[in-house]
């Protein structure tokens, strides 16, 4: 299974990642939530940490 983890200090809330994955990533308060960590192996959560303009997303397998 995949595993997004969005480290916050490094966030600038820029929502590019909930574009890509709405089904994973979800923007509010201005940073991105995790909010369906079990729909990650059917959308691109890599493509979202990839697009993530400063390398905010690390995607691991588990």
């Amino acid at each position: 299974m995949l595993k997004p983890v969005v480290d916050w200090d490094t966030c600038v809330g820029c929502g590019a990642c909930a574009e890509v994955c709405p089904e994973v990533f979800e923007l509010r308060d201005d940073k991105v939530w995790v909010i369906g960590l079990d729909k990650c192996n059917t959308c691109n959560c890599q493509e979202a940490a990839d697009i993530c303009p400063v390398q905010a997303i690390t995607v691991t397998e588990e």
